[in-house]
């Protein structure tokens, strides 16, 4: 990695030493984020101050002048900006290898299984903890405006009580990206024991698993990913619940884009009617 000297620190050692119209000065250098005319007569534009309060400024920072003070602050600048956008590429870089690897682990044949499952059953329950949790609560919000009788459970005491409702007409979609949720894993297997249809996402599949899951479902791992600390773990959840939805709604198209529609026109119009109700 390359060191490069900054000026900031070192107007930070000086900052005291500084009258009224350098502090302005200072205070101008260390809080600007833009690449903008900063020759001396832009800058003392800028300011309303003189182009020597400028030199002055700069050689009390330990420089021969202002030129040589502006070349070193454009150099810090210049190398922030790289920095910025190798974290940009790099973030995107992520993303766009996680949405490749989504692609080669879809087994579309087995989407349209889940899929009709899903439509042939009374009731679905789908699970998880954590982010895994926000990303159940958004799977339900989902199918739920299509007309799916669904809901989220979230919290471990409601995962171990909701093993009661199950029965044969029932659906349990469990989430757990690491595949050790126990309470995810609990309900799974007491809903797979009453016959109920059982479905596991994960991005780590393990044989005995299958002795409680009709369908596991492999998403991307973020941990062999460079920057995979950084991105948030819903993303090949999130990924995989959005082709489920694309799935499903086109198994009968016309019908459940109506209901989309319906259930967001509802929805606008309660809002619409909690504002009539605040006015006076």
């Amino acid at each position: 990695m390359e060191y490069l000297k900054s000026v900031i620190p070192v107007i930070e050692a000086n900052y005291k030493n500084f009258t009224t119209v350098e502090k302005v000065i200072a205070d101008f250098f260390r809080e600007n984020d833009e690449m903008i005319d900063l020759s001396a007569k832009g800058v003392a534009d800028r300011l309303f101050v003189s182009e020597a309060s400028l030199s002055r400024f700069a050689k009390k920072c330990g420089f021969r002048g202002y030129r040589e003070f502006i070349y070193q602050y454009e150099q810090d600048m210049a190398a922030k900006s790289t920095d910025l956008q190798q974290n940009t590429s790099s973030v995107l870089n992520v993303y766009q290898e996680l949405l490749n690897k989504a692609y080669s682990l879809i087994d579309e044949n087995q989407i349209v299984r889940i899929c009709r499952t899903m439509q042939s059953s009374q009731r679905v329950f789908v699970c998880g903890k954590g982010s895994s949790g926000l990303s159940a609560m958004e799977t339900a919000s989902r199918f739920m405006r299509v007309g799916v009788d669904i809901d989220s459970v979230t919290d471990s005491d409601s995962m171990r009580f909701h093993t009661v409702f199950q029965d044969k007409k029932c659906m349990v979609i469990g989430i757990s990206v690491g595949g050790t949720s126990e309470d995810v894993l609990y309900l799974l297997r007491e809903a797979h024991a009453k016959h109920a249809k059982t479905v596991l996402i994960t991005a780590q599949k393990r044989t005995w698993m299958e002795s409680f899951c009709d369908e596991i479902v492999l998403i991307p791992s973020l941990k062999y990913l460079n920057y995979g600390n950084v991105i948030s773990p819903q993303f090949p959840i999130l990924i995989l619940i959005d082709i489920l939805y694309s799935y499903f709604v086109s198994m009968d198209k016309g019908r459940l884009q109506g209901l989309h529609s319906s259930t967001l026109k509802a929805l606008h119009s309660l809002s619409e009617d909690g504002e009539s109700a605040e006015k006076p």
